[in-house]
């Protein structure tokens, strides 16, 4: 029973925590880099299991958070330097995740990871990897670490949520009343680097994006509200997960595929009967 709840609660975390990120940068019109960090992210890890010798806590945090940071401000500087904002994302997130691939072959069987690993996660073995302190076990590492990235993200959004809202839909005018946009634009960085390395040695990369842009773009279809947009983003990505949870195990498929399947599937839903701009909801009016 436990075993069942701990990854349950693994994939609810994930969707709550990403579907709040992602939801900004789809109203920022952003969603693609949140593709490249969630698979560049594995050359921090990477590079932080070569300096620590550790896939776990505050080195690999530290180690995927720079490179996801690092990926922002690269696609920033070719885009500035004339480069068009999706080709300056595809060869930033290409070359980085490259890279990260070739480091993988370096470490050989020092360490369980490989490209399907980071593609897809490993879910199901989350209630495996506790948090221990002196021999007594705290639950699943995984628990932890995307309570952390969730209570972050929730505080950085109350604590800057007038100077967000006003950088998403008037960023000239935030510029005349002193908002600061490269502080805000690094700080929703750092808020998706944290909610992708707190979900990606659980999950892998696929679920994650999926959690971070499906969920919003959902929540978008419905609501025009910037609170609501967010709010909805969290509740639509853990119904996928819920959803995606009980069609893993009635299947017998795989567990991080049927819950981004999910988010693809109430997206779906979204864009056919939204009431008010559904495609069969407008279909129906226009023939009545």
């Amino acid at each position: 029973m436990m075993y069942t709840f701990w990854i349950i609660l693994t994939g609810c975390l994930v969707g709550l925590t990403c579907g709040i990120a992602g939801s900004l940068l789809v109203l920022r019109k952003m969603s693609m880099i949140a593709d490249a960090i969630s698979h560049t992210v594995l050359l921090g890890i990477v590079g932080a299991f070569f300096v620590s010798h550790s896939l776990n806590g505050v080195p690999m945090l530290i180690g995927a958070s720079v490179v996801g940071l690092l990926t922002a401000y690269l696609v920033e500087v070719l885009n500035k330097s004339g480069v068009q904002s999706d080709a300056a994302i595809g060869v930033v997130f290409t070359s980085l995740f490259a890279l990260g691939v070739i480091l993988i072959s370096l470490i050989g069987d020092q360490v369980h990871l490989d490209t399907n690993h980071a593609l897809m996660g490993e879910i199901a073995f989350v209630p495996w990897d506790t948090m221990m302190i002196k021999g007594q076990s705290y639950g699943p590492q995984a628990v932890w670490m995307l309570g952390f990235a969730l209570i972050a993200n929730v505080l950085l959004i109350t604590l800057f949520y007038k100077q967000i809202k006003m950088s998403t839909f008037d960023p000239q005018f935030a510029t005349l009343v002193g908002v600061p946009l490269t502080f805000i634009h690094y700080l929703l960085m750092t808020m998706v680097s944290f909610s992708t390395v707190a979900s990606f040695n659980s999950v892998g990369a696929i679920l994650v994006v999926a959690m971070l842009i499906v969920p919003g773009a959902t929540a978008y279809l419905l609501s025009e509200r910037f609170l609501h947009v967010i709010l909805l983003s969290g509740v639509i990505g853990v119904i996928a997960a819920l959803l995606g949870y009980g069609f893993s195990i009635l299947l017998n498929v795989s567990i991080a595929g049927s819950m981004a399947t999910m988010t693809g599937l109430l997206f779906l839903l979204a864009f056919l009967f939204n009431p008010k701009n559904g495609l069969i909801i407008k279909k129906l009016s226009t023939h009545y």
